[in-house]
């Protein structure tokens, strides 16, 4: 997503736990770390994961990066799960039969995520959920894009990348969760 947005020749400050070169420090579950990070930007991009056993801290982040957005008037999209898309079939990809058991927790925590993006009524936030399968492959710009029903079960990195600042850039999915894939 960093490469994708500087190739469109914006500016980008990264945002970590952890220090590092050309990063800012920063905890996306710390309101004043949102305000301060995000005031006087355009957009506020998160794209994280946390590790097993972690999941909760992702709904923890949403709602301090709902409220930093909501205090600064940023922007906020967040990459969230594929687990609540509705398939072909009339489910939720978690409900599959062959979804794996080792998912579930993540599938859970950002389902809540979307429910609490969903729930929030000052921030002007985005909910961007990817197909289930998310590789590295070929930038392409082809893709389909949807809302809550499963576009497709598969996207490249870089085609995500592309999709996401392609609404950064134009607004489409205001305070609304979309999807897209191939």
């Amino acid at each position: 997503m960093v490469e994708e947005a500087r190739r469109r020749g914006h500016d980008v400050t990264p945002v970590s736990r952890r220090p590092g070169p050309g990063r800012e420090v920063g905890d996306a579950s710390v309101v004043a770390d949102v305000v301060r990070l995000s005031a006087g930007r355009d957009v506020v991009i998160s794209a994280t994961r946390p590790a097993d056993g972690r999941e909760a801290e992702l709904v923890a982040a949403a709602r301090a990066l709902l409220a930093g957005a909501a205090e600064t008037g940023v922007r906020l999209l967040v990459v969230g799960g594929a687990a609540t898309l509705v398939t072909p079939g009339g489910h939720t990809v978690e409900e599959a039969p062959d979804f794996p058991d080792a998912l579930k927790p993540i599938a859970r925590a950002c389902a809540e995520q979307l429910a609490v993006c969903r729930a929030d009524r000052t921030a002007d936030w985005t909910y961007l959920s990817p197909p289930s399968l998310l590789e590295p492959g070929a930038r392409t710009g082809v893709f389909r894009v949807g809302r809550d029903e499963q576009v497709g079960t598969e996207i490249s990195v870089e085609d995500l990348a592309v999709a996401l600042l392609d609404e950064a850039e134009t607004p489409r999915h205001r305070r609304a969760r979309f999807t897209v894939g191939y």
